[in-house]
């Protein structure tokens, strides 16, 4: 689960490498982001030259979290990291063309479809 402040690593070729969340969108009242989830977060690292610049506010999906997630199974997913995917707040789609490392099932039931179809492992 994020929060604000939380840092996360940005997963995908946009430019970014690393973020800060200050807002999870949802309610006013809303503090956590699980997988799935949309947060506004800032750029602290970014590589050069990219379509992402540091200070950049974007929109951002949560693809892995450090907390575990438990599935209707009975089992339990958690990652290594807390990581993101960049997204166009307008239309709902990716930004970059590639995402790195492995992406649960939740997010492309959560109608993330493209993510799934990109991403080199479904867990």
């Amino acid at each position: 689960m994020l929060q604000a402040q939380s840092i996360v690593k940005i997963t995908d070729n946009t430019g970014g490498k690393i973020g800060r969340v200050f807002k999870v969108i949802g309610s006013a009242a809303k503090r956590y982001a699980g997988i799935g989830e949309l947060v506004v977060l800032s750029v602290q690292v970014a590589e050069p030259r990219k379509a992402v610049k540091k200070k950049d506010v974007l929109t951002a999906l949560v693809v892995r979290t450090r907390n575990a997630k438990r599935r209707k199974d009975g089992s339990y997913i958690r990652f290594d990291d807390n990581a993101v995917v960049i997204v166009d707040k307008k239309k709902k789609e990716l930004k970059g063309t590639r995402i790195f490392g492995p992406i649960p099932r939740e997010v492309v039931d959560a109608g993330w479809n493209k993510i799934g179809s990109m991403a080199p492992e479904v867990v």
